[in-house]
């Protein structure tokens, strides 16, 4: 599975990735009227395929309107019209690579302040100390709440299929839904969904399944999962490796490793675990261990900026270098990297010590460069995070504002 960075990879569903670079999923919060994708989203993803990478994974995109991460985010369900969503799949296949679309349901990581449901396998609440009350008490999702949501997520992946996309990403990191399934600090169940883990992998192979019977064989499904949770006696790399030879059996095409949660957020580098504090490739040591016993192709996410690193990620045995900020900082760093050129610029680095508010004004620091590529402009990493985050603020309240008027509006199958 090992290879040169612009090698070709060729997967289970007969889908040939041009090269070995995918452009990570971020969370754009960038819809449009509707909670549809619009023409912002198009333009960045044309920039993005215009710069040389091999597969791009959108950011997540809901399969429950009552419940999303944040209140500009992307839905796909039965109602929602097909062409906004084909417009973004022609713009992310227009540089020859492919795009898959990341699916998602937040479960109880949902902010207090949002209209819709906050659902988790129990009703134990995200622990984040004295930033706790950001996110509302989840309920215990019943048998028939958990069936709805598998049928959701088939939906969702067969009409992103006719929409023009390449496959779908279930996602089951970062402590969304499928995630606190997983895990047995959230997940308290006593029922078939819960106790030991082929029972809190239910849902996601259950979904898996779903996923597989409603799309078509050359049509890709991969899986985003945790090497850990980085949280004592929480979903740890013997689990994953254990879920990575559940998966194996449905036909899954690639498995990217992430970590963390917003109780630990190691996918920011800054988990409230010592394990990912290497600058780059935060994740690469589970990985490596991972990856000798993996059966299914493995992608590596996490703080890779550089094509030494990327190239060690693959020497590791990992099958595709995933970047995230890399690419929102620089959409055509592949395109330099085959050039013999490295990045020139850098995201201003945030050392708050409070970890929870330096993630937050991470990731607003990067949908502030998103943000400005979708409008025609160049990056500007030096943007100083205490004014990104207070811009994103402002974006966010006027967000909600249009969500809670489109969610109290009837809707009627597309």
């Amino acid at each position: 599975m090992t290879g040169e960075l612009f090698s070709p990879l060729h997967l289970r569903s007969g889908q040939v990735l041009k090269n070995r670079i995918a452009k990570a999923a971020m969370e754009e919060n960038m819809a449009g009227d509707g909670q549809l994708p619009d023409e912002q989203l198009s333009t960045l993803y044309r920039q993005w395929a215009a710069g040389g990478t091999g597969l791009l994974i959108t950011g997540n995109v809901m399969v429950h309107a009552e419940a999303l991460t944040g209140p500009a985010g992307v839905v796909l369900d039965e109602h929602a019209p097909l062409r906004p969503f084909a417009d973004w799949a022609e713009a992310g296949k227009s540089g020859g690579g492919a795009i898959w679309m990341q699916i998602n349901h937040p479960g109880r990581q949902v902010a207090s302040d949002m209209p819709g449901v906050v659902w988790g396998p129990s009703d134990i609440g995200v622990s984040l100390g004295k930033h706790s009350s950001r996110f509302g008490r989840p309920t215990a999702m019943t048998a028939q709440q958990i069936d709805d949501t598998v049928t959701r997520y088939a939906v969702t992946a067969h009409r992103a299929e006719k929409a023009g996309f390449d496959g779908v990403e279930i996602h089951a990191a970062h402590g969304y839904l499928l995630s606190q399934f997983l895990s047995p600090l959230v997940n308290k169940r006593t029922d078939r969904w819960g106790g030991p883990l082929e029972n809190r992998a239910r849902m996601l192979l259950d979904i898996v399944r779903a996923v597989g019977a409603a799309v078509s064989p050359s049509f890709a499904v991969a899986v985003k999962l945790n090497s850990a949770d980085f949280q004592r006696g929480g979903f740890d790399a013997e689990d994953a490796r254990q879920v990575i030879e559940m998966l194996e059996p449905l036909g899954v095409d690639l498995v990217e490793l992430s970590g963390g949660s917003y109780e630990s957020p190691a996918m920011t580098g800054r988990s409230t675990d010592t394990r990912t504090q290497a600058r780059e490739a935060y994740f690469l040591d589970l990985a490596k261990d991972l990856v000798t016993t993996s059966p299914i192709p493995l992608m590596l996410t996490g703080g890779i900026t550089r094509r030494g690193t990327a190239q060690k990620v693959l020497d590791s045995g990992v099958a595709v270098v995933g970047m995230g900020t890399a690419l929102a900082v620089t959409p055509d760093l592949p395109d330099r990297w085959r050039g013999g050129r490295e990045a020139d610029r850098r995201m201003r680095p945030v050392k708050w010590s409070d970890k929870a508010l330096a993630s937050a004004a991470s990731m607003a620091q990067v949908r502030h460069q998103m943000r400005r590529i979708a409008r025609g402009s160049s990056p500007r990493p030096g943007t100083h995070p205490v004014l990104a985050l207070v811009a994103e603020q402002r974006k966010q309240r006027n967000a909600l504002r249009r969500y809670r008027a489109w969610l109290a509006e009837p809707r009627s199958a597309a």
